[in-house]
């Protein structure tokens, strides 16, 4: 198997256009065309990594933080970074990285979050917005029906919990055909009117290709009057953060207990106790002071997150609990998550799970 028919299966799960615009996804490191001998798959990839890739017979290594994040002028081997690249390339070790496109992923990094704290009735805190599209077009009524299918079939007219959404309009329609023209009905050189229904799906801007595709198959016009448009609606299956429930409310304390232990870190840092329960709950892995409006303007007891700043805590105003578990702390599950997901497509091939903690950080 070629390394680019993983990454095509990986994508058809976590679509990349979903990742941030700031971030740097997909392959960083390698050539796709190779054939793939296993996959190791880490949290971030350190030289230590690629040397676990290499003991392993693994060459791609599928990682959730990018080793590249901004533009490398040089290779000279003066920063960790260009050690991970000069290594990688010289032991033909690919490099995938997925970051943000599984934060926004409904089952990815908060979701799994979410899930090691026994949250309920979860939902996205951050919906996506510029996610969807809109397709409008004409279909005489007897291919109606073909059409339609064929729309729903390629992943059109899916909200939600509902699929095969779709809306109907009756109408009239006309054209002329000129003297080169193959038309589905009507006459080269004559004016032509007809019934025609307008068929109206949404669906996520990722599947834009395959819907087009299904569309132009079906419909049996020789030109086929479309329109394609962006809606800026928010997207509840697509964003980042997690908003839950606890099955029973906890005091803050309990809580915070809670964290040490589902989370392995000794120090927690948060604003000052409310002296209220602890019932819904918001997280985000990695950096989350963004949500902290957002989490409040949801009811939530508490935001857990990392990489809180010092004014960041004046934020919570006795409004909320802040609490910072620390950036690797919130994010250790997504390998799992990843590894998971390579071992349910990809059964037959060697999928590893890199045993090495990557966290910087250290506590004494």
């Amino acid at each position: 198997m070629k390394i680019k028919e993983v990454i095509k299966q990986i994508e058809e799960s976590v679509p990349l256009s979903y990742a941030e615009d700031f971030d740097n996804v997909g392959l960083l490191v390698g050539d796709d065309t190779r054939e793939l001998t296993g996959i190791l798959v880490a949290l971030d990839t350190l030289e230590d990594t690629v040397d676990e890739a290499i003991a392993q017979d693994c060459n791609l290594i599928v990682a959730f933080h990018p080793i590249i994040f901004s533009g490398l002028k040089a290779l000279t081997g003066k920063t960790y970074v260009e050690r991970v690249v000069q290594k990688a390339i010289k032991h033909d070790v690919q490099i995938y990285a997925i970051h943000t496109a599984l934060d926004n992923h409904l089952h990815g990094v908060n979701f799994k979050m979410a899930e090691v704290l026994g949250l309920t009735q979860t939902q996205i805190l951050i919906p996506q917005k510029n996610t969807l599209m809109q397709l409008n077009t004409y279909v005489p009524l007897d291919h109606y029906s073909a059409v339609q299918q064929a729309l729903f079939n390629a992943g059109a007219g899916s909200v939600g919990n509902y699929d095969s959404c779709s809306f109907g309009l009756l109408g009239e329609g006309s054209f002329k055909p000129n003297d080169q023209a193959q038309p589905h009905t009507g006459k080269a050189n004559q004016w032509h009117v007809g019934q025609e229904k307008m068929l109206h799906v949404v669906f996520e801007k990722h599947k834009q290709q395959k819907v087009l595709h299904a569309m132009f198959e079906s419909h049996p016009y020789e030109e086929v009057a479309y329109e394609l448009i962006p809606i800026a609606n928010e997207n509840q299956q697509i964003g980042i953060g997690m908003l839950g429930e606890l099955p029973q409310a906890k005091t803050e304390k309990e809580f915070i207990n809670q964290l040490k232990n589902v989370f392995g870190t000794p120090v927690i840092r948060h604003s000052a106790l409310r002296q209220k329960p602890v019932k819904k709950v918001a997280v985000l892995g990695g950096s989350g002071a963004f949500a902290i409006s957002a989490a409040m303007a949801k009811g939530a007891d508490v935001l857990v997150t990392a990489d809180l700043k010092y004014h960041d805590f004046f934020k919570a105003e006795d409004k909320i609990l802040l609490t910072d578990i620390g950036h690797y702390e919130s994010e250790q599950f997504t390998k799992n998550l990843l590894h998971a997901l390579l071992t349910k497509k990809f059964p037959n091939f060697a999928i590893v799970l890199s045993e090495k903690s990557t966290n910087p950080i250290q506590y004494s």
